[in-house]
């Protein structure tokens, strides 16, 4: 399993009349996250499109436990369980110091640039194996 931790901070524009950060950041600090991870896996996203890959969201689900508010500094955690093939799903936790405050996935595709899934190249597997087996 690859686990990675990413630090955001809520800043105001991303918080609704109520107070609470706005539901739909919660996909964009997801995004965040799963930028980072590839980083710290030496698996550059903007790398990847260079190469022709691309990895669009298929599906994405959110569980809501408790709000976040402006100014909380939040961990967004990232978890791969599976090697990727032509997909690859991704957990998160969001929490605040102990609280978790969300959890969520997303499923994505490896596809070309006109659209046809592929098979991501085998360094990006061979990453994800030697990640996996170093957790």
């Amino acid at each position: 399993m690859i686990r990675t931790e990413t630090t955001i901070r809520v800043r105001y524009g991303e918080t609704d009349a109520m107070g609470f950060a706005h539901h739909a950041n919660y996909l964009s600090w997801f995004e965040l996250a799963r930028i980072e991870m590839l980083d710290e896996l030496t698996l550059s996203y903007k790398e990847l499109e260079k190469d022709g890959y691309f990895l669009p969201v298929l599906g994405a689900s959110l569980s809501y436990k408790q709000p976040a508010y402006f100014d909380d500094r939040l961990t967004v955690v990232c978890y791969v369980r599976e090697k990727p093939g032509l997909r690859i799903h991704i957990n998160y936790e969001v929490l605040r110091n102990e609280t978790l405050l969300c959890t969520g996935s997303t499923e994505h595709a490896f596809i070309s640039k006109d659209g046809q899934p592929v098979r991501p190249p085998k360094h990006v597997i061979q990453t994800f194996l030697d990640a996996m087996e170093n957790e």
